[in-house]
C-alpha cells in the first residue's frame, strides 16, 4: 500500500522541488547583486506577457513535449536514454530528406511525411544502442551518450561536404519551398479573430507535439503493449518469467523513443528554420531529461513542465538582454530544478512519506480507539 496518495505525489512534491529550486535561485541572483523580484516580473513579461513571448515559450515547449515524451517511453522500461540529442538531430535529417527531395504540393501532405521521415531517422539512430543492451549488455546511458556525438560528427559532415549549397560557406541545407512551410500560430489563430504575433516561432508543430502526449499516455496505460513496458520496467525479472521477452520490449520501447526525439525537428527544422542548421537542436535532448522527471513520466506533467522549461529559456533570453544577469543562470536555474526533481528527489519524499505515515496511524488509532 502507498504512504502518498497519488496527488501529494503527482503535484506536492514537483511543487516543493519547484520551490527549494526557486529559493537557492533567488539567494543566487541576490549573490550577483541583482533584485530577485525585478527579475522574476522581466521573466514573466517577457515569457508570458505578450503574445510575441507566448510565441517563443510554446515553441521552446513543443521541442521539449518531443524529447520529454522521448525520455520517458524509455524510462518506463527501465531505460535511461540519454542520445535525444543525437536522435533529434538525425530527425533534423530525416525531415530536410523528405523536404528537398520531393516537390510537395501542400504542407500538410509534407508535415505527414516529414514526421514520419523524422520518427524513422531519430528510431534508427536509437536501433544499435537498443540491441547492444538488449543483446550484449552494453549500458545504455553510455552507447546513447557516445552516439550523440557520433550524429554531431555524422551531420556535420552531411551539412558541409553533401547538402550544402554551392557557393555557401554555411554548413546548412538549402531553404525549403515555400510550399512545404508550416503555418504558424498567427496564421492558425487569425481566422478565429485572434491576433498572435507574426514573429513568434511557433506553428502547427505544438498541435501534433500535444496529440503526441495523448497518444503516449493511450500507449502507456491503456494498451497491452504498454502494460508490458511498464511490467518490464518494474521487474525485468518478473516480466521474463511472465513471458515477456527482454529483446522485443528493449527494442520496441528505444525505437518509440528514438522516433519521438526525432520527430522535435518538425518544429525546430521544417516549422522555425525552414533548412537544416548544424546546431538545430540546441539541447533540447538533455532538457527532455528534466522535462520527464519533473513531470514525472507521464505525458500531461510533461506537458506542464515542458511550458514551464520553455518559460525559462525565454524568459532567460530577456534576462540577458535587458539585465546584467548572464543567460547561464538559466542553465544553474535548470541544474537547481533537475538536482531537487531527480538526484534529492527522496530529500523531499521521505519526509512527507513520514508526515503522511503519521496522519494514517492518527486516523487508524481514532477508528480502533475503544468507546467508553
Amino acid at each position: 500500500m502507498d504512504v502518498m496518495p497519488k496527488w501529494a505525489e503527482v503535484v506536492l512534491i514537483p511543487f516543493i522541488s519547484l520551490a527549494l529550486a526557486a529559493i537557492l535561485s533567488v539567494i543566487v541572483i541576490l549573490a550577483i547583486g541583482e533584485d530577485p523580484i525585478a527579475a522574476v516580473k522581466l521573466m514573466v513579461s517577457g515569457s508570458l506577457g505578450s503574445t510575441y513571448g507566448w510565441g517563443y515559450t510554446l515553441y521552446y515547449a513543443t521541442n521539449f513535449m518531443f524529447t520529454g515524451l522521448a525520455v520517458a517511453v524509455a524510462f518506463h522500461a527501465g531505460l535511461f536514454n540519454i542520445g535525444g540529442e543525437g536522435q533529434a538531430m538525425l530527425g533534423g535529417l530525416g525531415v530536410a530528406l523528405v523536404c528537398l527531395l520531393v516537390p510537395w504540393p501542400h504542407w500538410t501532405l509534407a508535415l505527414f511525411a516529414a514526421a514520419v521521415g523524422a520518427a524513422l531517422f531519430g528510431a534508427a539512430w536509437a536501433t544499435i544502442p537498443a540491441y547492444l543492451q538488449a543483446k550484449r549488455g552494453s549500458h545504455i546511458v553510455i552507447t546513447t551518450i557516445m552516439f550523440n556525438f557520433i550524429a554531431a560528427a555524422l551531420l556535420n559532415y552531411i551539412l558541409v561536404n553533401v547538402l550544402r549549397p554551392k557557393g555557401s560557406m554555411d554548413p546548412a541545407t538549402e531553404r525549403f519551398s515555400e510550399t512545404v512551410h508550416l503555418p504558424s500560430l498567427h496564421d492558425l489563430l487569425a481566422p478565429f479573430g485572434i491576433n498572435f504575433s507574426k514573429a513568434a516561432p511557433a506553428n502547427v508543430s505544438l498541435i501534433i507535439a500535444v496529440i503526441a502526449c495523448i497518444l503516449v499516455w493511450l500507449l502507456i496505460w491503456r494498451t497491452a503493449l504498454g502494460l508490458e513496458i511498464r511490467s518490464y520496467g518494474k521487474s525485468g525479472r518478473a516480466a521474463r518469467y511472465a513471458g515477456i521477452g527482454s529483446l522485443r520490449i528493449t527494442m520496441i520501447a528505444m525505437l518509440i523513443s528514438g522516433g519521438l526525439a526525432g520527430m522535435m525537428a518538425i518544429n525546430n527544422v521544417m516549422g522555425e528554420a525552414e533548412r537544416l542548421v548544424l546546431n538545430a537542436v540546441e539541447g533540447a535532448g538533455f532538457i527532455g531529461i528534466a522535462v520527464a522527471l519533473m513531470g514525472r513520466s507521464h505525458p500531461f506533467g510533461i506537458f506542464l513542465a515542458a511550458i514551464l522549461f520553455g518559460f525559462l529559456y525565454q524568459g532567460g533570453a530577456e534576462l540577458a538582454l535587458w539585465t546584467k544577469i548572464p543567460r547561464e543562470l538559466i542553465v544553474v536555474i535548470q541544474a537547481l530544478v533537475i538536482l531537487f526533481t531527480g538526484a534529492l528527489d527522496n530529500m523531499v519524499r521521505m519526509p512527507l512519506e513520514h508526515i503522511f505515515l503519521a496522519i494514517q496511524r492518527s486516523r487508524s488509532a481514532k477508528i480502533t480507539k475503544p468507546v467508553d
